[in-house]
């Protein structure tokens, strides 16, 4: 029995400790709760939004040029192809698809793979400029033969004229011994040879300079279709898109909002297929509300935080504020764009990453300042605080942000203050009346 006493009264001496232990924690945290203290440092007022990364410059990424084509392209006849022409100037103006893409944040090199676009309905185009260089080859060879042997047939037909010339002349030497007549005969037909072969050498000098402009006509046939067909390989070999510069891959944004895609198309209009945008230059954009953007001018600096960066703080420099608000969605204000230049670069940051922009209005070095809902006022406006020491301190106040105030006058750093007003504030002693003068001037 004696046991069961000590048992039972060691359980109370334990709740009894236990109960004091939990009032003496509950006071405690009711103390955290109700009382603050004057804190002294740097005081900064501030504009803080999310935005949105994105680069300030970026080389743009676009398929072939093609254009409005020519009257006579390939496969009626060739035609000249000036030296202003392409090979996409032969093409009819389509739209590309887009057969394969390489994921979008891909880092890439100069050269590098980035694209191929469905070449299918341009290559019959090359097919044909193929075909027809064929032809204009086979032409030129076959002009040349046909000069070669229409040449030789009239040189023989000069050199027979000639032996028909020199008879003419035997005949004409033997008929002084003949009467009168038959010499005239032979001066005539040795008249008449020799204005034949006057007439085959003159009509071989026209065929011959008639056959060599032939002939230079189809060699630059040739030699036009030659480079069409280079050119329409050239500009097929563009259908497979490579990287321009260093960076990373950002997909076209459409005017819809999407981003081109594997199986989108690309109007040639507006050939760009993705952008890679320079790293080393980043800027962020922001949007401000009608009620703060009066805050907000060019030159003033901003801490800015990642969401993706946990841990690193980045600073900037806001370089331009719209004059003309926007009806963002979700927002019944109107919203000001921002723009903030992110200093310096950081192989960490991306395009599309977001940030937190703590815009700085002022800052203000080594000052004394409290929490705004610590700060009473009367009926005759004049601010004050109840400090633990059951004062009533009135107080003269600075500028304050969205959380705390600046005390100029009547507070030290470290006093402790009610969060909350006290029960009882009639026992409170007013003290800091000379103060007030102080606080009307500065209305």
């Amino acid at each position: 029995m004696k046991r069961t006493f000590i048992i039972a009264g060691a359980v109370i001496v334990i709740a009894f400790t236990a109960l004091f232990i939990f009032n003496k924690l509950t006071s405690k945290r009711d103390e955290v709760s109700v009382f603050t203290e004057v804190k002294k440092g740097l005081f900064e007022i501030t504009v803080t939004n999310a935005g949105e990364l994105y680069a300030e410059k970026s080389v743009e990424i676009k398929g072939p040029e093609i254009g409005s084509g020519d009257d006579h392209g390939p496969g009626q006849g060739g035609g000249r192809q000036g030296p202003q022409q392409r090979g996409g100037d032969h093409m009819r103006v389509a739209d590309f698809k887009i057969q394969d893409l390489v994921p979008e944040g891909t880092l890439v090199k100069e050269g590098d793979y980035i694209a191929q676009l469905d070449r299918t309905s341009y290559d019959n185009t090359l097919k044909d400029a193929l075909e027809n260089l064929k032809t204009l080859q086979a032409n030129l060879e076959m002009k040349i033969l046909d000069t070669a042997v229409t040449l030789t047939n009239l040189r023989d037909d000069i050199k027979n004229q000639t032996y028909v010339v020199e008879e003419a002349k035997i005949t004409l030497q033997q008929s002084i011994y003949e009467p009168p007549a038959t010499q005239r005969q032979a001066e005539i037909s040795l008249n008449k040879a020799e204005r034949s072969l006057e007439q085959l050498k003159k009509s071989y000098t026209l065929r011959r300079a008639q056959a060599l402009r032939d002939i230079a006509r189809q060699k630059q046939l040739l030699e036009d279709g030659t480079a069409l067909v280079n050119s329409l390989q050239d500009f097929l070999s563009k259908f497979r898109i490579t990287a321009p510069s260093p960076g990373i891959v950002i997909y076209k944004q459409e005017w819809n909002g999407s981003k081109r895609k594997t199986g989108s198309t690309v109007n040639a209009f507006d050939r760009i297929i993705a952008t890679l945008p320079d790293l080393s230059s980043m800027i962020s954009k922001t949007y401000v509300s009608e009620i703060e953007v009066s805050k907000v001018q060019p030159g003033l600096k901003v801490n800015i935080n990642i969401d993706a960066l946990p841990g690193k703080t980045f600073t900037g420099t806001v370089t331009s504020v719209a004059n003309i608000g926007e009806q963002l969605p979700n927002s019944d204000a109107k919203m000001f764009e921002v723009l903030i230049q992110v200093d310096g670069s950081d192989t960490d940051l991306r395009p599309a990453m977001t940030t937190w922009n703590k815009i700085i209005i002022k800052s203000f070095n080594d000052v004394n300042y409290i929490p705004l809902e610590c700060v009473q006022a009367g009926a005759d406006s004049i601010p004050f605080v109840y400090k633990r020491n059951k004062t009533k301190q009135i107080v003269v106040l600075g500028d304050f942000n969205d959380k705390n105030v600046i005390v100029r006058q009547g507070l030290e750093a470290g006093t402790s203050i009610y969060v909350v007003p006290p029960a009882e504030t009639s026992r409170f002693r007013v003290v800091g009346e000379d103060l007030i003068a102080s606080i009307k001037d500065t209305e």
